[in-house]
This record gives structure tokens, sequence and C-alpha cells, in this order.
């Protein structure tokens, strides 16, 4: 009796879908792909504060999500000094991996 292949697609696709829950995008690796990390680090200033500064500034403010969220699609300037936060638009980092993000530096 010759066995059934008609299990093989199922299991590939379990294999592929388990294998792609697994390499999930971290936070970080979200906001670095967005080209966040082109002025943000996680513990030291570069250009703009570090994402543990913004956590400390940030912290027990209900509405830090939403500016901030705003703040990075709208770039702008003078929260952090005189150098220009520059825009990033959805092509970038969606609005979910954005919240996403902004959640994860909210925690530093």
């Amino acid at each position: 009796m010759r066995p059934s292949i008609r299990w093989i697609p199922r299991s590939l696709a379990c294999a592929f879908l388990l294998c792609s829950a697994a390499h999930a995008a971290t936070p970080e690796l979200l906001a670095t792909k967005a080209g966040c990390a082109a002025c943000h680090l996680a513990n030291k200033k570069l250009l703009g504060p570090s994402y543990h500064e913004i956590a400390v500034k940030y912290r027990g403010d209900a509405k830090a999500p939403a500016a901030l969220a705003t703040k990075v699609r709208t770039g702008g300037t003078g929260v952090w000094g005189k150098a220009k936060m520059l825009p990033l638009d959805a092509r970038k980092i969606s609005d979910a991996d954005l919240a996403t993000v902004i959640g994860w530096i909210l925690r530093q």
C-alpha cells in the first residue's frame, strides 16, 4: 500500500507558520528597519535622545503614545533641542508597528 501524500501541503503550511511566528520582528528590529537607529540608540544620545531618555520623560503620561506617534509622523523640533526630527511616513513603518515600537520605547 502506497502512503498518502495529502498531508504534505498541510504540514508545509504549518511549518511555515511556525517558522514565521518564531522569526517575528522585535520592536527593536522594527525601529531599526524604519530608520530610527540613524538618530536614536537604546541607552545613549546620538542625534536624538536615547529610547531610555524618551521613556523617562514620558513615564506616567497616558497621552504619550498618541503624542509620540504624531511626532514620528509629522516630525518637528524643540522638544529635545535644536535638532530637527524628520517625519516618518507609513511606507517606512505601519501604524500598528509604530504603536508596538512606541510601547517598547516607553517601557525602557
